[in-house]
């Protein structure tokens, strides 16, 4: 063997140029025979595969063409895959007259068969035979193979005859699918291209609506695995509504129906217009840019776009901020537009395969159907529009040119009488969106229209996002063209401004219609009594319309909110509403979630805002579909209660307000309820019980729980018990009751979070009790973690016993916490500029800590220990936690019962809860370890 100096340097152009020559030129100087040719080919071709990546990965950062580096990849393994076949047929198992039998063609299928692959795709290959597999094709097969293993890379292979491809594609849409974009990379061509004409023939043939259902379900199937909605903020880019995958159906579908090979030639069949090939050929391309960019940062073959990788491929492709939105939130809303215009063109290929499956009726049907269309025609209530095969069409395709409020008549019509929109005429919307001036936005019956459809009862939902797919929702309302696609960049946001807003309207017509009484009981009832249900519905539509903006979106919001409920018609007294709901939409859940409702001055200070029963029960409703818009799992039966409790004490007030003489009135009404649900005790005990505890417990707590706490504590003090704890799971609210009895001290809340934490609950809340005999009766919220009660009860109860050993001095809280050491999600994907608010204007007894940052595991146990070496004392916590930012607000006194008035000790007081969020307490968390929950 030469030394390796003497060894001929291939280059990857070499390879890709003339594999066969390449691989002789190789094969020349080496000695040895075959395994020393194999280990020199695997080594060159290693090398041409790193250059091949390092070429791809310049390529597409120079010319910010994914397309193109898909194809460079492709190209570089067409160039590995034919010199392992030239190899192995020319020099490791060469034939000098091949049978019939010794023929084989390499065929790409797949992705990998389009001729694009991403860095860390499968390389999918066919063997292809003209029949059975002979000794010398396995041989062959193997020495293309082992190498390809050696090198690392995924290969999915199968080895068929013709007839095998044939039968089997007829019975396996997944292997017709397949085939259908198969390509030669080597071997025998006359081979391959008979396997092509017979698959054309025998199973192409004839079966094109079978395979456009098929791959349409598939598709479902897929997208409800992957994500229903095509705005999810981590979306697939393979896999997900919008994404590649959905791409490649289309012109699979498009591909077997009209037979073309290239989506340049569905503009001559007549699928799409010019236009609309550009569209497909930009969205292509850049869904391949996001995709390779994702792969070559990652190193692997990642397809969900996750928060951490957005930046990354923000940077990389060179998106810059502007007009207020960072770069991330640019870039995001370039991938939810194209999302958007992969769904329109599918929906256009969808339609012109409906309209060619469909057979001529004969000529008698054809008339009795004009007369019958004549009918229906009247029973639309307007002459431009029709119905194609039960699916609202205009009649020419003039119907908007003659009166562009036909626009928005088409979608009145269509949520009136529940009809779908033929693809048709939604493809002819979009293409008339330029008739969309200011004078049809200014037009009045333009307006009614759209407010017909805003508010009705049936599917506005559905209505607007029709519509919003059309883009005419964001001609005619330019506000909300700017937010269509818009995303947050945070984890509390599951979907862009746009889709947050139209199901935001979903869920207020479902609470309209009565559906949803057994989650939002409340809601529910009042929704009857509200006098502005016109007002609340447009209020809903637009009180994130400014998000995006460099200024607070609610006062913002309310702004345009004023402009255009004049241009929608509303009256004045309805337009003062709907501002008045936008720039106070966040105020009730910020009440709800972070101060304490047992408070007089909570209440009196929200009542102040809100003024009348009306707006109260406007923003309770307003509330609840704004939440549970945000995304799956953000709404729980725990902010209901919360929502209903500051609904009831501030709906008390708005009905006279409550006097001291009131308070004690209903202390007084509380105490004998309790007395008469304990009618089993001895009227000393009794009275004794009653006054232990001081007004707050009284009218903070309903009466359920006092007779239980009652029971309870009778109970410990039966057994002699100074410490215990109870559990008990609200399947309802979605969180599990910790009750917690223990003697008084000023680092009791610091330790029940850490061994939450340790032992890996979610607090969501707490109520903190001191009796007059120097008990603490403490009830903390857990999130429910288990479906199942039996299972919720056994992590529960791990929970309190774990209160209970540290309570006890039993462990260390500090080990107890070390024991479950992890680190941080996300930790360096967001920044949150952490936050300490100091009032004492909020509370009456109690100063307000409302303290806010980025959350972390063990972030709640952190702050109430420092807390705690503050010398504060906590009467009650209340927790929220918004995607990456929590909001921890702590009403406090000093150890004298006092506020802290002092300017010093506040300083001092902000100084260490800002610590808590410091780089140097992170470094020292991380030396330690992390707890792993957000308790």
């Amino acid at each position: 063997m030469p030394p390796a100096n003497d060894k001929p340097a291939l280059k990857l152009a070499e390879l890709i140029e003339d594999p066969a020559a390449a691989v002789a030129k190789l094969a020349r100087p080496t000695r040895g025979g075959s395994d020393a040719l194999r280990a020199e080919l695997v080594a060159v071709l290693r090398d041409a595969l790193e250059d091949g990546r390092a070429s791809a990965k310049d390529l597409l950062a120079r010319t910010r063409n994914g397309l193109a580096c898909a194809k460079r990849l492709s190209a570089a393994m067409d160039a590995v895959v034919a010199s392992l076949h030239a190899a192995a047929t020319r020099h490791f198992y060469p034939v000098q007259n091949p049978s019939s039998g010794e023929r084989m063609a390499v065929v790409a299928v797949g992705g990998y068969g389009r001729g694009t692959l991403a860095p860390g795709s499968d390389v999918d290959l066919l063997f292809l035979f003209p029949d059975k597999q002979t000794a010398w094709g396995e041989s062959v097969v193997e020495a293309v193979l082992y190498p390809l293993w050696d090198l690392k890379l995924k290969v999915g292979h199968s080895v068929r005859s013709i007839e095998d491809c044939i039968r089997e594609a007829r019975g396996d849409m997944t292997i017709r699918t397949a085939l259908l974009e198969s390509r030669l990379v080597a071997g025998d061509a006359t081979l391959f291209k008979e396997m092509q004409r017979r698959y054309g023939a025998e199973v192409v043939e004839g079966t094109a609506p079978a395979f456009t259902e098929a791959k349409l379900a598939e598709r479902e199937t897929r997208v409800m695995r992957a994500g229903t909605s095509r705005y999810l903020v981590e979306p697939n880019v393979k896999d997900g509504k919008g994404g590649l995958r959905d791409l490649n159906t289309l012109f699979w579908i498009a591909k077997y129906a009209y037979r073309v090979d290239d989506p340049a030639d569905l503009v001559e069949a007549g699928l799409f217009d010019a236009r609309e090939l550009a569209i497909f050929q930009r969205a292509e391309e850049f869904l391949w840019r996001v995709r390779c960019w994702m792969h070559f940062i990652t190193g692997r073959a990642e397809e969900r776009l996750s928060f951490d990788l957005q930046r990354q491929v923000a940077a990389a492709i060179g998106y810059a901020g502007r007009n207020g939105q960072a770069p991330v939130e640019r870039f995001m809303k370039a991938y939810f537009l194209t999302a958007k215009d992969v769904g329109d063109l599918t929906a256009i290929v969808c339609a012109a395969l409906e309209a060619r499956q469909q057979k001529p009726r004969a000529t008698l049907t054809r008339l009795l159907g004009s007369l019958t269309k004549r009918k229906r025609v009247r029973a639309l209530g307007h002459p431009d529009f029709t119905l194609k095969g039960q699916r609202l069409a205009v009649v020419d395709d003039d119907a908007f040119k003659r009166d562009p409020v036909n626009l928005l008549r088409l979608y009145e019509i269509a949520s009136r009488d529940d009809l779908a929109i033929h693809p048709d005429t939604s493809r002819l919307v979009t293409q008339s969106l330029r008739l969309v001036t200011a004078q049809l936005r200014h037009d009045r019956e333009a307006n009614r229209i759209f407010l017909e459809i805003l508010t009705s009862r049936r599917s506005p939902e559905a209505v607007l996002r029709r519509m919003n797919e059309s883009g005419l929702l964001g001609r005619f309302i330019p506000d909300f063209g700017r937010v269509v696609a818009m995303m947050q960049f945070n984890m509390y946001h599951h979907y862009t401004v746009d889709e947050h807003l139209i199901r935001s309207i979903g869920i207020l017509a479902e609470i309209d219609a009565g559906a949803l009484e057994a989650e939002h009981p409340l809601a529910n009832s009042i929704f009857a009594s509200i006098a502005n249900r016109r007002a609340l519905y447009v209020a809903l539509f637009l009180h994130d319309i400014a998000k995006g903006r460099p200024e607070d979106h609610s006062v913002a919001g309310a702004r345009i909110a004023r402009k255009l409920c004049r241009r929608f018609g509303l009256s004045e007294a309805q337009t003062e509403t709907v501002v008045w709901l936008i720039e106070n939409h966040l105020v009730m859940s910020t009440v709800a979630q972070s101060r304490d409702l047992g408070d007089p001055k909570t209440i009196e200070s929200f009542a102040a805002i809100v003024q009348t029963l009306e707006r109260l029960k406007l923003l309770l409703v307003l509330t609840v579909a704004d939440i549970k818009a945000v995304g799956p799992g953000v709404w729980n039966g725990w902010k209901g209660q919360l929502l209903r409790t500051l609904y009831y004490e501030t709906e008390m007030v708005l009905a006279g307000g409550h006097s001291a003489i009131e308070r004690k009135a209903r202390v007084e009404l509380k105490q004998d309820a309790l007395a008469a649900r304990l009618s089993d005790w001895q009227p000393a005990a009794r009275e004794a019980y009653l006054a232990r505890h001081y007004p707050a417990y009284w009218l903070k707590v309903e009466l359920d729980r006092q007779e239980q706490h009652a029971r309870f504590l009778h109970a410990a003090e039966a057994a002699g018990r100074t410490t215990a704890t109870k559990v008990e799971t609200d399947s309802f609210r979605g969180v599990t009751e910790l009750t917690i009895l223990a003697p008084d001290h000023p680092r009791l809340l610091a330790i029940v979070t850490g061994a939450c934490a340790a032992a890996g609950g979610n607090i969501v809340d707490a109520q903190i009790f001191t009796t007059s005999d120097g008990l603490v009766l403490d009830t903390i919220f857990v999130s429910r973690a288990f479906e199942r009660d039996d299972d919720e009860l056994r992590r529960a109860e791990r929970i309190a016993a774990a209160i209970e050993r540290a309570l006890k001095g039993e462990i260390k809280i500090a080990d107890l916490v070390a024991q479950r050491r992890a680190p941080p999600p996300r930790g360096q994907t967001f920044q949150v500029a952490p936050e300490v608010i100091i009032d004492n204007v909020l509370s009456t007894r109690h100063t307000v800590l409302e303290v806010s940052g980025l959350d972390r595991p063990g972030l709640l146990y952190d702050l109430t220990t420092a807390i705690s070496k503050l010398n504060l004392n906590i009467a009650s916590a209340h927790i929220a936690t918004f995607g990456e930012k929590a909001v921890d607000v702590f009403y406090v006194t000093d150890l004298t019962g006092a506020k802290i008035t002092t300017t010093a000790r506040q300083l001092i007081i902000r100084q260490a809860l800002l610590a808590v969020f410091s780089f140097e307490h992170d470094k020292a968390q991380t030396a330690r370890g992390k707890a792993p929950a957000r308790a």
